[in-house]
C-alpha cells in the first residue's frame, strides 16, 4: 500500500496549501497535466466526488466554487451618552427597550446604576443591544430624539476580503476531506486507513475553524452593535439649601470641632494610660516601702 501512501501524502500537501490553492485551482487540476491517462505508480484512478462526466482521473480535489459576496461585509459599532431630564430616567429606559424591540433587536446587557443619597433612585445605566444592520441608520437617529447627545462614536470595520479568503478555504478544505474519503474507500490495510482518517481528522478540525470564523462575521455584519451610557441630568438632591446668615454652617463646623477634640482625647488617653498606670503603681510601692528620709507620719 505505498502506492496509496504516496497519494495520501499529495492530497495531505495539497490541503496544507490553504487558500492560496483554492483560488489557484480552476482546471481541475491543469498543473498535473502530465498525469492524465493514469499514471500506473498511482494505481487505478480515483473517482472525483461531485465531479461530472468522470473525464478525469487524477487524485486532486474538484475545483472549488467560492460563493459570491453580496456587496460590502462592514461591521459597524456604535457608542452613545444621551443626558436625559431628571426624573425621566425610568421612562426613558422603558422607551430605550420598545425602541430595540420595534427595530427587531436584542438587548445583550444592562448595567444600571442607583445613588444611595437619592433614595437609590437610579441615575445612570449602560445598555448594549443589537440591531440589524440596515436598521442602524434609523437607530441611531431615533435615539438622537431621546435626548441630549452628548458624546457619539459610530465605526466601520470592512471584512470583505477577509470573508472572501474564509469561503475559499473552506470550499478547499471541503473538497480536500471528499478526496481523503475517497481514498479511504480504497484502504486495505489498517495502516492506510489509520494514516487516512489521521488526514480527515485534520481538515475537519479545520473545517470546523473557518465555518466558525464565516459565522461570526455573518453574525456581526447582519446585527450592528449600539451602546448607549443613558444619564440623568439634574439630580434635584445635589441642590442644597442656601444659608445666608451662616449661623447653621458654624453650628455643624462647632459640632465637628468638638467632636474632632474629644477622639483626639480619647486616642491620647488610649496610648498613654498604661504608663499612667505603671507610674501609680511605682508611687504607691515607693512611699510603702519606708523609703529613709521619707517624712513619716507620727501616730498619736
Amino acid at each position: 500500500m505505498k502506492k496509496l501512501l504516496v497519494v495520501i501524502a499529495i492530497v495531505a500537501a495539497a490541503a496544507a496549501c490553504g487558500g492560496g490553492s483554492a483560488a489557484s485551482s480552476t482546471g481541475g487540476g491543469s498543473s498535473n497535466s502530465g498525469t492524465t491517462g493514469g499514471n500506473p505508480a498511482m494505481g487505478a484512478p480515483v473517482p472525483q466526488p461531485g465531479g461530472a462526466g468522470g473525464s478525469t482521473d487524477q487524485v486532486n480535489p474538484v475545483p472549488n466554487v467560492v460563493p459570491a459576496v453580496q456587496g460590502p461585509q462592514v461591521i459597524r459599532q456604535a457608542q452613545l451618552t444621551i443626558s436625559v431630564q431628571s426624573g425621566l430616567f425610568d421612562s426613558k429606559l422603558s422607551d430605550l427597550r420598545t425602541l430595540v424591540e420595534q427595530e427587531q433587536g436584542f438587548i445583550a446587557g444592562t448595567d444600571a446604576q442607583s445613588n444611595p443619597v437619592t433614595n437609590d433612585t437610579i441615575r445612570t445605566g449602560v445598555i448594549t443591544f443589537m440591531v440589524p444592520a440596515a436598521k442602524f441608520d434609523e437607530t441611531i437617529d431615533l435615539l438622537s430624539k431621546m435626548g441630549k447627545v452628548k458624546n457619539e462614536h459610530i465605526s466601520g470595520n470592512d471584512v470583505s476580503a477577509q470573508y472572501v479568503d474564509l469561503q475559499a478555504r473552506l470550499a478547499n478544505q471541503l473538497a480536500q476531506r471528499d478526496a481523503m474519503l475517497a481514498l479511504l474507500k480504497r484502504a486495505r490495510s489498517i495502516s492506510d486507513i489509520i494514516a487516512v482518517q489521521t488526514q480527515i481528522g485534520q481538515i475537519t478540525g479545520q473545517i470546523e475553524q473557518l465555518k466558525g470564523q464565516i459565522q461570526y462575521i455573518d453574525h456581526n455584519t447582519t446585527y450592528s452593535t449600539v451602546t448607549v451610557n443613558l444619564q440623568e441630568a439634574g439630580a434635584p438632591l445635589q441642590v442644597q439649601k442656601q444659608d445666608s446668615w451662616g449661623f447653621a454652617t458654624a453650628l455643624g463646623d462647632g459640632a465637628h470641632n468638638f467632636v474632632t477634640t474629644i477622639n483626639y482625647v480619647v486616642t491620647g488617653l488610649g496610648a498613654i494610660g498604661p504608663i499612667l498606670v505603671l507610674l501609680g503603681l511605682g508611687f504607691l510601692l515607693w512611699r510603702r516601702s519606708g523609703r529613709p528620709g521619707w517624712p513619716v507620719a507620727k501616730r498619736a
